[in-house]
């Protein structure tokens, strides 16, 4: 069996009784960082045989672990925090496992993604999307930040600290009004959570930053639908509604311009 373990994104007091159960009777801990691992079971007197799993050799580890987990070992896996297989290493062996016929199981637990989401106070009612790590570049930051103008919720995201200056400002020229908080070393220590605008907190952070960084982008406002805006004046024309009051009232409602909807109807 594989079991896919959440640990802490900070606080070791966060990990779960269950995970620190699997963790203590599994066979092998696969770790992100086994240095890092050791001090979560140390903090808890656990006692695990660990095993490097990690970006650089995740392709040979999944072809060296595929045959023991197939022959009935009991594997958890684990990366420096989170998750396994959400923006860390773990996706490929879940896959191999799964297509191999191994029982997987995942033990949740704390996430840097729905922590931040909730901390920055920009929950909407349309759910959210997590982006992964932001890409690198003026230009497709600013190709995101038009895309990300139109979608209307709220996204959630991973950046460096190195890169965190640069990519509020190249942001900042697109979103500039658009609500957002950075969010720095959650659950530990120095966390802090700072909100505002993506201009204001540009010059937050221009001298950059330190720690882990998720970034959360506030919800945008959806482009209106212009043909539906001016269906729904046809249909207040139909039921006798004066033209004049129907365009004002479906553009108050959808943000199209009443004359554009007025003479649209004529």
């Amino acid at each position: 069996m594989l079991s896919v373990c959440a640990t802490p994104i900070g606080n070791l007091e966060d990990v779960t009784l269950r995970v620190l159960q699997e963790l203590a009777e599994a066979d092998l801990v696969l770790c992100e960082d086994t240095r890092h691992t050791r001090k979560l079971l140390e903090r808890h007197g656990i006692r695990a045989r660990v095993l490097s799993y990690h970006q650089h050799n995740e392709a040979k580890r999944t072809a060296e672990l595929l045959p023991r987990l197939e022959a009935g070992e009991r594997i958890a896996l684990v990366s420096d925090s989170g998750l396994p297989g959400i923006s860390d290493p773990g996706a490929r062996l879940v896959a191999a496992a799964l297509e191999a016929g191994v029982e997987v199981t995942v033990l949740p637990g704390p996430s840097a993604v729905e922590t931040a989401l909730v901390a920055s106070g920009l929950v909407g009612d349309e759910g959210y999307q997590f982006l992964g790590y932001l890409p690198r570049g003026e230009r497709a930051l600013l190709a995101l930040g038009e895309e990300l103008a139109r979608r209307p919720w709220p996204l959630v995201a991973f950046e460096s600290p190195q890169r965190l200056a640069a990519t509020l400002g190249v942001l900042a020229r697109v979103i500039p009004d658009r609500p957002a908080a950075v969010c720095r070393e959650l659950t530990k220590r120095f966390e802090e959570v700072a909100r505002g605008t993506v201009s204001e907190l540009a010059r937050c952070f221009e001298g950059g930053a330190k720690g882990e960084i998720t970034f959360v982008l506030g919800a945008g406002v959806a482009e209106p639908d212009e043909a539906e805006a001016a269906e729904a004046v046809a249909e207040l024309l139909k039921a006798g509604v004066p033209r004049r009051q129907a365009a004002d009232v479906v553009a108050r409602l959808t943000r199209v311009p009443r004359n554009r909807l007025y003479n649209t109807s004529l």
